[in-house]
């Protein structure tokens, strides 16, 4: 489980940085006042990379007060 949710990181860092990049390119292209809601996309990736850190942490405290708890 550990490997998937590196890997859901990593896509979610991804998506956030094409996003951003895009809509600035697209922004220069076509004006700014058209694109920068899309700027949207990016920080909702940005807050999904940092609550899967958040809850990543929390289910590893989880499992080892379960572990402590067991012995």
């Amino acid at each position: 489980m550990g490997t998937y949710n590196k890997v859901m990181i990593y896509i979610w860092w991804i998506i956030a940085v094409s996003s951003a990049i895009g809509v600035t390119i697209m922004g220069i292209r076509f004006g700014f006042d058209r694109w920068y809601q899309y700027y949207f996309f990016s920080i909702l990736a940005l807050l999904m990379v940092f609550m899967k850190r958040l809850m990543m942490k929390r289910m590893q405290k989880h499992i080892d007060e379960l572990e402590n708890k067991s012995k």
